[in-house]
């Protein structure tokens, strides 16, 4: 994508999307931080658009200065430590608010009137693992054995927009520890049923929802 364009695309997210308005009200628990959740979540929304492998590779992308067209150069951009400490302890109300308004935007902005496949705007549903660690672990852990090793995870049940683009996530929900009697983690299809009556309570203007499970 030539920098001109990126620019372009961030601008009509900004104005269309009012996405700073957001990031401006995302919050996190770090004590007397130096730098406002909204000035790390901004450079690593950056990253993420721009489908970067890893932290390092958004590391050196700050360190040459790609995006000298966005930021200006009297502003002190965070430090991958930084940014990597504030994800860990971020509070995630705010980001789905976001999401919930870029879907309503989007929605306000007919950009579904058409649909996605034959006139119908249709969803899937599918389970995603987002973090795993084989040390690292909190109360809300999923657990199971690799290779004899017990590992910690997190994951969720995503929807997204499938067919004509553009296939926006509607809303995720992660997975509970220990759910039932038998001492069981959740599986994907009580998250999937949640997320489901979630989405169609929060979003009832896309009346022809069809949901597929990954299984």
């Amino acid at each position: 994508m030539r920098k001109n364009y990126f620019v372009k695309l961030i601008k009509y997210m900004k104005n269309v999307y009012n996405i700073e308005h957001g990031i401006n009200k995302l919050t996190d628990s770090r004590v007397n931080p130096k730098y406002k959740t909204s000035q790390v979540v901004f450079p690593l929304l950056l990253g993420f658009m721009l489908r970067i492998q890893s932290l390092n590779e958004l590391k050196f992308m700050q360190k040459e200065n790609e995006f000298k067209n966005i930021f200006s150069n009297r502003i002190t951009k965070p430090s991958i430590d930084t940014i990597r400490d504030t994800i860990k302890v971020i509070k995630t109300d705010g980001l789905k608010s976001m999401l919930q308004h870029t879907v309503k935007r989007a929605i306000t902005n007919k950009v579904f009137d058409k649909g996605t496949i034959d006139g119908y705007t249709v969803a899937a549903i599918d389970g995603t693992k987002v973090f795993g660690s084989n040390k690292k672990c909190c109360e809300k852990c999923l657990t199971t054995f690799i290779k004899g090793k017990q590992h910690y995870y997190h994951s969720c049940a995503v929807m997204s927009l499938v067919g004509e683009e553009p296939n926006l996530v509607l809303d995720f929900e992660m997975y509970n520890p220990k759910y039932d009697s038998t001492g069981k983690d959740e599986g994907e299809i009580n998250a999937a049923k949640r997320l489901l009556s979630k989405v169609i309570s929060e979003h009832r203007s896309l009346v022809h929802i069809s949901a597929t499970s990954g299984h």
